[in-house]
């Protein structure tokens, strides 16, 4: 079956919810991708972030293997050998005590919200169904119906109401507004250190310390999305770790918390917060399955054990240097942390990536105006320095 068949297949049974390159991908290696021809490409998406230990590690791979011939799912109506080692991974890792395992990352976000509106009732004590959460404007955390209620897009709600109450929208990155509308109600602050789908944006230098100062003083929680911007991605273990004296009392995590082999999320907090729930408060059947624990532990520590954050910070630097020695035509600003960078041209960039496609490289528009430039962590020098052959003769020309 080649390419142009299937793609025909999908367009008559799929739902039309995505506007893909069109590329067939049928296998992958590391940086690498093969579609059904053969052709073969450098994967500068990495799955919106969830490969950053790149295509079929081969540890994950051994893993998931041995685990599949014993067991994959028990529900939590019962207890398996391997979540209890997944929780102590996570939570040596990243310093926090409670651990509430999902799916999706849409998921993590969905019950990060449960969990601090009960917080803000039983510990704040908030009035009955008057707790709210401020929000920044264009933020990415999914598409639930509450998620979606809470974007600034309105492309990401018309014809899906009626929308979710209890969030305030605020521009992002603004302290100011933020301390506007901190009220009596109020039980938390979620927000993204670094807005991915909006083309790498920045809140400012200083924000987040100085964010999180403020609702300490209006005890109020800050909780982080870094489904995206996390385990590595920007050059640190999370991107809030840019900022000295940094600690969410929240964090909400994914994608490559699976290695991009299964869907696995989670929200992390303290006891403190996370006592507030109570069997039959919040759950999943798949959630917390041996499956998904093994293969979570593992990403967690192939992260650790091939220094990918390290290789991030320095590949990630080399190659935002080396797109600012570029004349890059049309360009209205370029950003990055790590190896997440965004080229923001003033015009639509479709056309690159369908023309970066043809030379090999597979990466994607967001927000119409800008590529997003996100490669496996695994990524060497030598292999970016390909890749830049090919940006010079698309951006360039």
């Amino acid at each position: 079956m080649d390419s142009k068949y299937l793609i025909e297949l999908e367009e008559k049974y799929g739902a039309h919810n995505y506007h893909p390159l069109d590329v067939v991908i049928e296998k992958g290696k590391g940086v690498w991708v093969w579609d059904v021809e053969g052709n073969k490409y450098m994967d500068f998406l990495a799955a919106y972030s969830a490969l950053n230990q790149g295509h079929c590690h081969p540890r994950l791979v051994k893993v998931i293997k041995e685990q599949l011939d014993k067991l994959t799912l028990t529900s939590r109506a019962f207890r398996n050998n391997q979540l209890p080692l997944f929780y102590e991974e996570i939570s040596k890792l990243t310093g926090y005590e409670a651990i509430l395992p999902m799916n999706s990352g849409a998921e993590a976000v969905e019950t990060a919200i449960k969990v601090i509106r009960k917080w803000g009732y039983e510990k704040k004590k908030v009035k009955n169904d008057k707790a709210k959460i401020i929000i920044s404007s264009n933020n990415f955390h999914g598409r639930t119906i509450t998620i979606i209620s809470f974007s600034s897009d309105d492309s990401y709600k018309n014809g899906f109401g009626p929308l979710t109450p209890g969030f305030e929208i605020i521009p992002y990155g603004d302290l100011q507004a933020l301390e506007n509308a901190i009220d009596d109600n109020t039980v938390a602050f979620l927000t993204e250190p670094i807005q991915g789908e909006s083309g790498i944006i920045f809140p400012g230098e200083g924000f987040l310390k100085k964010a999180q100062d403020l609702c300490r003083r209006n005890n109020v929680l800050m909780i982080l999305d870094e489904i995206q911007s996390g385990l590595g991605r920007t050059g640190k273990l999370f991107a809030y770790q840019h900022e000295e004296g940094v600690k969410p009392d929240g964090l909400i995590v994914g994608k490559s918390l699976s290695g991009g082999m299964y869907p696995v999320s989670a929200f992390l907090t303290n006891w403190n917060i996370m006592d507030v729930i109570k069997p039959g408060d919040h759950g999943s059947t798949f959630g917390g399955n041996p499956l998904a624990a093994i293969i979570a532990k593992e990403a967690l520590r192939i992260i650790v054990d091939e220094r990918l954050i390290e290789n991030s910070a320095a590949m990630g630097e080399f190659l935002l240097q080396e797109l600012k020695n570029m004349n890059i035509k049309n360009l209205k600003e370029l950003r990055g942390k790590g190896l997440w960078i965004g080229i923001e041209l003033n015009e639509n960039v479709r056309r690159h990536a369908e023309s970066l496609k043809k030379l090999g490289i597979l990466c994607k528009e967001t927000h119409e105006n800008t590529l997003r430039i996100a490669p496996p962590l695994v990524i060497n020098k030598e292999e970016i320095n390909w890749a830049l052959e090919r940006f010079k003769k698309v951006l360039e020309d």
